[in-house]
């Protein structure tokens, strides 16, 4: 080998190694994200005595330790309501073995009571009237009669928002990371 040879190859086991990581830090820029839903700072919900549709008494409380899909809406159920509780229930199935670690909330913001044939349609769905009217306004709407389906987590803090035109495919991937990462509920 020749002393040129030499100095190129120490050169090239010394400068690689820093080019490499120049490029890597200012000029490639991989998927920041992996989660479909917004993350929403995360938010302590407050006021969450009130009552189920039956008119049992329930506290939020009671479902801390689980991770709770909410949907926030007026019990007149349109067909976005209908298909983001319907998104709800699939994305909890998908869920195989860890759905019980899953729950379905549907807050009513209105005094109205939701259609028996929707309702029905949806066992286990959790359908819950806030005790203060103020409750709802805990959640980041966006616009005025936005659709969005948010996510609590176990701790009962508010912590994701999903799009209004979920894609039910984004919502369970994250779901199963979500429950995969956590070691709380």
């Amino acid at each position: 080998m020749t002393s040129r040879s030499k100095l190129l190859m120490m050169l090239g086991v010394f400068a690689v190694p820093m080019i490499a990581a120049w490029v890597s830090y200012f000029g490639w820029h991989p998927d920041k994200r992996k989660n479909y839903g917004e993350l929403i700072p995360v938010t302590p919900l407050n006021h969450t005595g009130g009552t189920l549709l039956n008119g049992e008494s329930f506290k939020l409380e009671q479902l801390q330790g689980k991770w709770v899909m909410t949907y926030v809406g007026s019990s007149a159920c349109n067909e976005a309501c209908s298909r983001q509780l319907y998104y709800m229930r699939q994305a909890r199935i998908a869920q195989g073995k860890d759905q019980d670690r899953v729950e379905r909330l549907w807050v009513i913001t209105d005094a109205g009571t939701p259609e028996a044939v929707l309702l029905n349609s949806h066992p286990g769905l959790k359908v819950w009237r806030a005790g203060e009217a103020g409750f709802a306004k805990q959640f980041p709407m966006g616009h005025v009669g936005a659709t969005h389906i948010y996510l609590v987590d176990p701790l009962g803090n508010l912590m994701l928002r999903f799009p209004e035109q979920t894609d039910p495919k984004g919502m369970i991937k994250d779901l199963k990371l979500l429950l995969k990462a956590s070691q709380i509920g």
